[in-house]
């Protein structure tokens, strides 16, 4: 598969404001996530920098982002130093903490709390906070509180968010060397068609049923397809390669039933794990369908990666009315 990226930018002009970007959750979550912080940062003349320094994807303090992904950026969180001032006021004197960090000392007890973002993530109804240090953080990507503010860019007006958001992830999350080696000697062995199926099944569980259902419906339209499988359940994964014909995996760590694999307790190699994931996300975006949950942010990733037309994807959660008016709530608050 070609790995899709797009032109570098110009130089950007300097900016003495920054944008710290702070992660939690999953690579799905926090690309997504991320991507909403560039957008902003682009959208107040802010210099961004990514901090993955929780300890998910590598040892606690050490900022995973630029060892997984290929960018642009030239800073990270260890070369900003200590700014004059910071907005929002409940990040000063604590910058080099993770959102997790944060609300386990002071909110303890508002670890799933749908709007304790609010305390954390600077302001997005202004782009013209004087702070010199803006720190961005939300659990998952807020596009429609930024709808006013791309209204009025001529770099955003008029423009779909799904095409923004796959500019942006072309930008700034290219793949390391190794994924992207591994995503091409694997697709050079899958034949073609390719039915990319995505099964969460550990913390969140999307509905393996119809999962099943559009999988022997796809394979009436694309008889001899070979499914490439990305899920994060063991079991899943046996019952799937049981059912079906020519099932293909990428290599990868399993949890035990009922753990995450994205877990700062973890005692794998969370950098290799991270880097397997990413293997996964690339692969189901180079396929020619893809059966998934909108429900989960690793599948909606792959396919705005992979520029996928609508009709070749199967949203099984697609009319599901409590994870659409969740999806819609959740973006907006």
């Amino acid at each position: 598969m070609h790995l899709r990226r797009a032109a570098d930018p110009a130089p950007p002009r300097m900016r003495d404001k920054i944008l710290l970007i702070k992660a939690k959750g999953g690579l799905g979550n926090r690309m997504l996530s991320a991507v909403t912080g560039l957008i902003y940062a682009d959208l107040a003349g802010r210099r961004p920098v990514v901090d993955w320094r929780d300890g998910i994807y590598a040892e606690t303090g050490v900022n995973a982002y630029p060892l997984l992904f290929d960018t642009p950026l030239t800073q990270g969180p260890e070369d900003v130093g200590n700014a004059a001032s910071v907005t929002p006021d409940a990040w000063i004197g604590h910058l080099e903490k993770s959102p997790v960090e944060m609300i386990e000392a002071f909110d303890r007890d508002r670890h799933s709390s749908p709007t304790i973002h609010h305390k954390y993530c600077v302001d997005l109804r202004r782009t013209d906070h004087p702070e010199d240090m803006a720190v961005f953080w939300c659990y998952l990507p807020k596009m429609p509180r930024l709808a006013r503010h791309l209204a009025r860019d001529p770099r955003f007006a008029g423009r779909d968010p799904d095409a923004i958001f796959a500019e942006y992830l072309a930008r700034y999350f290219t793949p390391n060397a190794r994924v992207r080696a591994e995503v091409d000697r694997l697709t050079r062995e899958l034949p073609r068609p390719v039915l990319g199926v995505h099964i969460r099944y550990t913390d969140l569980k999307i509905p393996l049923g119809k999962v099943r259902a559009r999988i022997r419906a796809r394979l009436e339209t694309l008889p001899g397809a070979t499914i490439f499988l990305a899920t994060d359940n063991a079991e899943v994964q046996a019952q799937i390669t049981a059912e079906f014909g020519d099932v293909r995996v990428a290599p990868k760590y399993l949890p035990p039933s009922g753990q995450r694999l994205n877990d700062h307790r973890a005692t794998h190699d969370k950098r290799l794990e991270a880097e397997n994931a990413m293997i996964d996300m690339w692969m189901l975006a180079g396929c020619d369908h893809l059966i998934y949950s909108r429900n989960s942010t690793f599948s909606i990733s792959a396919a705005l990666i992979g520029d996928l037309p609508r009709d070749r994807q199967d949203d099984v959660d697609r009319f599901n009315p409590a994870v659409v008016l969740k999806r819609f709530v959740q973006a907006r608050i």
